[in-house]
């Protein structure tokens, strides 16, 4: 890929002043290193590509991701800035570097996920909770347009350079549901597979696992289990609905079926992760039912 650097003059990136910097192309967006990170430690190789939201505004995102207590490649901010209809990414750390953003994690049978893995911070709220006739209620950040067109633009170059798998393009509630949610279920997985970017499963194949049955039949935890730990997720093998269980079966339809992620053991998350391991030739785990 040709990379060029072109002199632009920003003065109002984040909303605040901002010092003057170049600017390197990377074909359809723009590379600003004007913050930066660096951990001093070389990734193992590039295998997975992890999403995740920050949680924070922009500047505070920028902060907290240089401070050293957690770290990630590339931030996007919340209304990315366009030059020549390209947007703008900043890039904290070199590709080359290991960055703390996954954290404890695991994803088919590799663990320790900043070792082996490109992290994106997304700034997003994440969600805010409010009473509502004395219940609890969750409300999730959008994601902008823009942002998920800087995103579609960053993710197919970095997946391209690296020929990262579509199961590998992972959010950080996949690699470590017991503690996180992002980037939730708002975030848009489906359009960025229409894009080329991640998995998402064929709808004929999703009814043929169904056969007939009620989406919200309740089958065997089992096979669940089996299915879900076949497909890259960490889940105990215990046949039983534990806390554990329910919480990465969440996970799972956070990102495949976001119109309901109660985390119930159900017939169309079962058919979804089946249609999944069929689509892209996983090896299926033995399950009484389906071998």
């Amino acid at each position: 890929m040709r990379k060029t650097l072109i002199g632009v003059f920003i003065t109002l990136l984040m909303g605040c002043g901002h010092q003057p910097i170049l600017l390197e192309e990377r074909g359809s967006f723009l590379i600003d290193r004007s913050y930066s990170y660096s951990t001093k430690q070389d990734l193992k190789s590039v295998k997975f590509l992890v999403l995740h939201y920050t949680a924070l505004d922009d500047l505070d995102s920028l902060r907290v991701l240089t401070s050293g207590q957690v770290s990630a490649h590339y931030v996007i901010s919340s209304r990315p800035k366009y030059e020549h209809n390209e947007p703008i990414v900043f890039q904290l750390s070199s590709e080359k570097e290991k960055t703390w953003h996954a954290g404890r994690s695991e994803w088919q049978g590799y663990q320790s996920l900043n070792n082996d893995s490109i992290g994106v911070e997304i700034v997003n709220c994440g969600f805010r909770t409010f009473i509502k006739r004395d219940v609890i209620e969750t409300e999730w950040c959008e994601y902008h347009p823009s942002q998920i067109d800087a995103l579609i633009r960053l993710a197919k170059n970095i997946i391209g350079r690296y020929n990262i798998e579509a199961v590998n393009v992972v959010g950080h509630s996949d690699i470590a549901p017991l503690r996180k949610k992002d980037p939730g279920p708002v975030f848009p997985w489906k359009v960025l597979y229409e894009h080329g970017i991640g998995a998402w499963p064929d709808p004929a194949t999703v009814s043929k696992y169904l056969a007939n049955r009620p989406p919200d039949a309740q089958v065997s935890v089992a096979v669940i289990q089996k299915v879900l730990a076949n497909y890259g997720y960490s889940i105990p093998q215990t046949g039983y609905l534990d806390d554990d269980t329910r919480r990465t079966i969440k996970a799972f339809q956070m990102h495949f079926r976001p119109a309901d992620f109660q985390g119930n053991p159900d017939a169309e998350t079962e058919a979804i992760a089946l249609a999944l391991i069929e689509k892209y030739k996983l090896n299926l785990l033995s399950t009484n039912r389906y071998l």
